[in-house]
């Protein structure tokens, strides 16, 4: 299992539930969530194969900011 790290643009709980719909179209999800108390509003995926460009356009796509976050 694989924990992608992301710095998002989902400032709220209204946005991330928006971006939860455009999540639930990529199929290799196991589990997200989203820190909105950290400065960088991080998304966290566990995946078994997703890959982060992938995550990013598609929520690129959406119209919101993500950006993997390198180790």
């Amino acid at each position: 299992m694989n924990i992608l790290v992301f710095k998002t643009s989902l400032e709220n709980r209204q946005q991330v539930k928006q971006a939860g719909s455009f999540l639930k179209q990529l199929a290799g999800i196991v589990r997200w969530n989203v820190d909105l108390h950290d400065e960088d509003y991080i998304l966290r995926i566990v995946t078994p194969s997703l890959s982060p460009r992938l995550v990013e356009q598609h929520l690129q796509q959406a119209g919101y900011y993500c950006r993997e976050l390198e180790d």
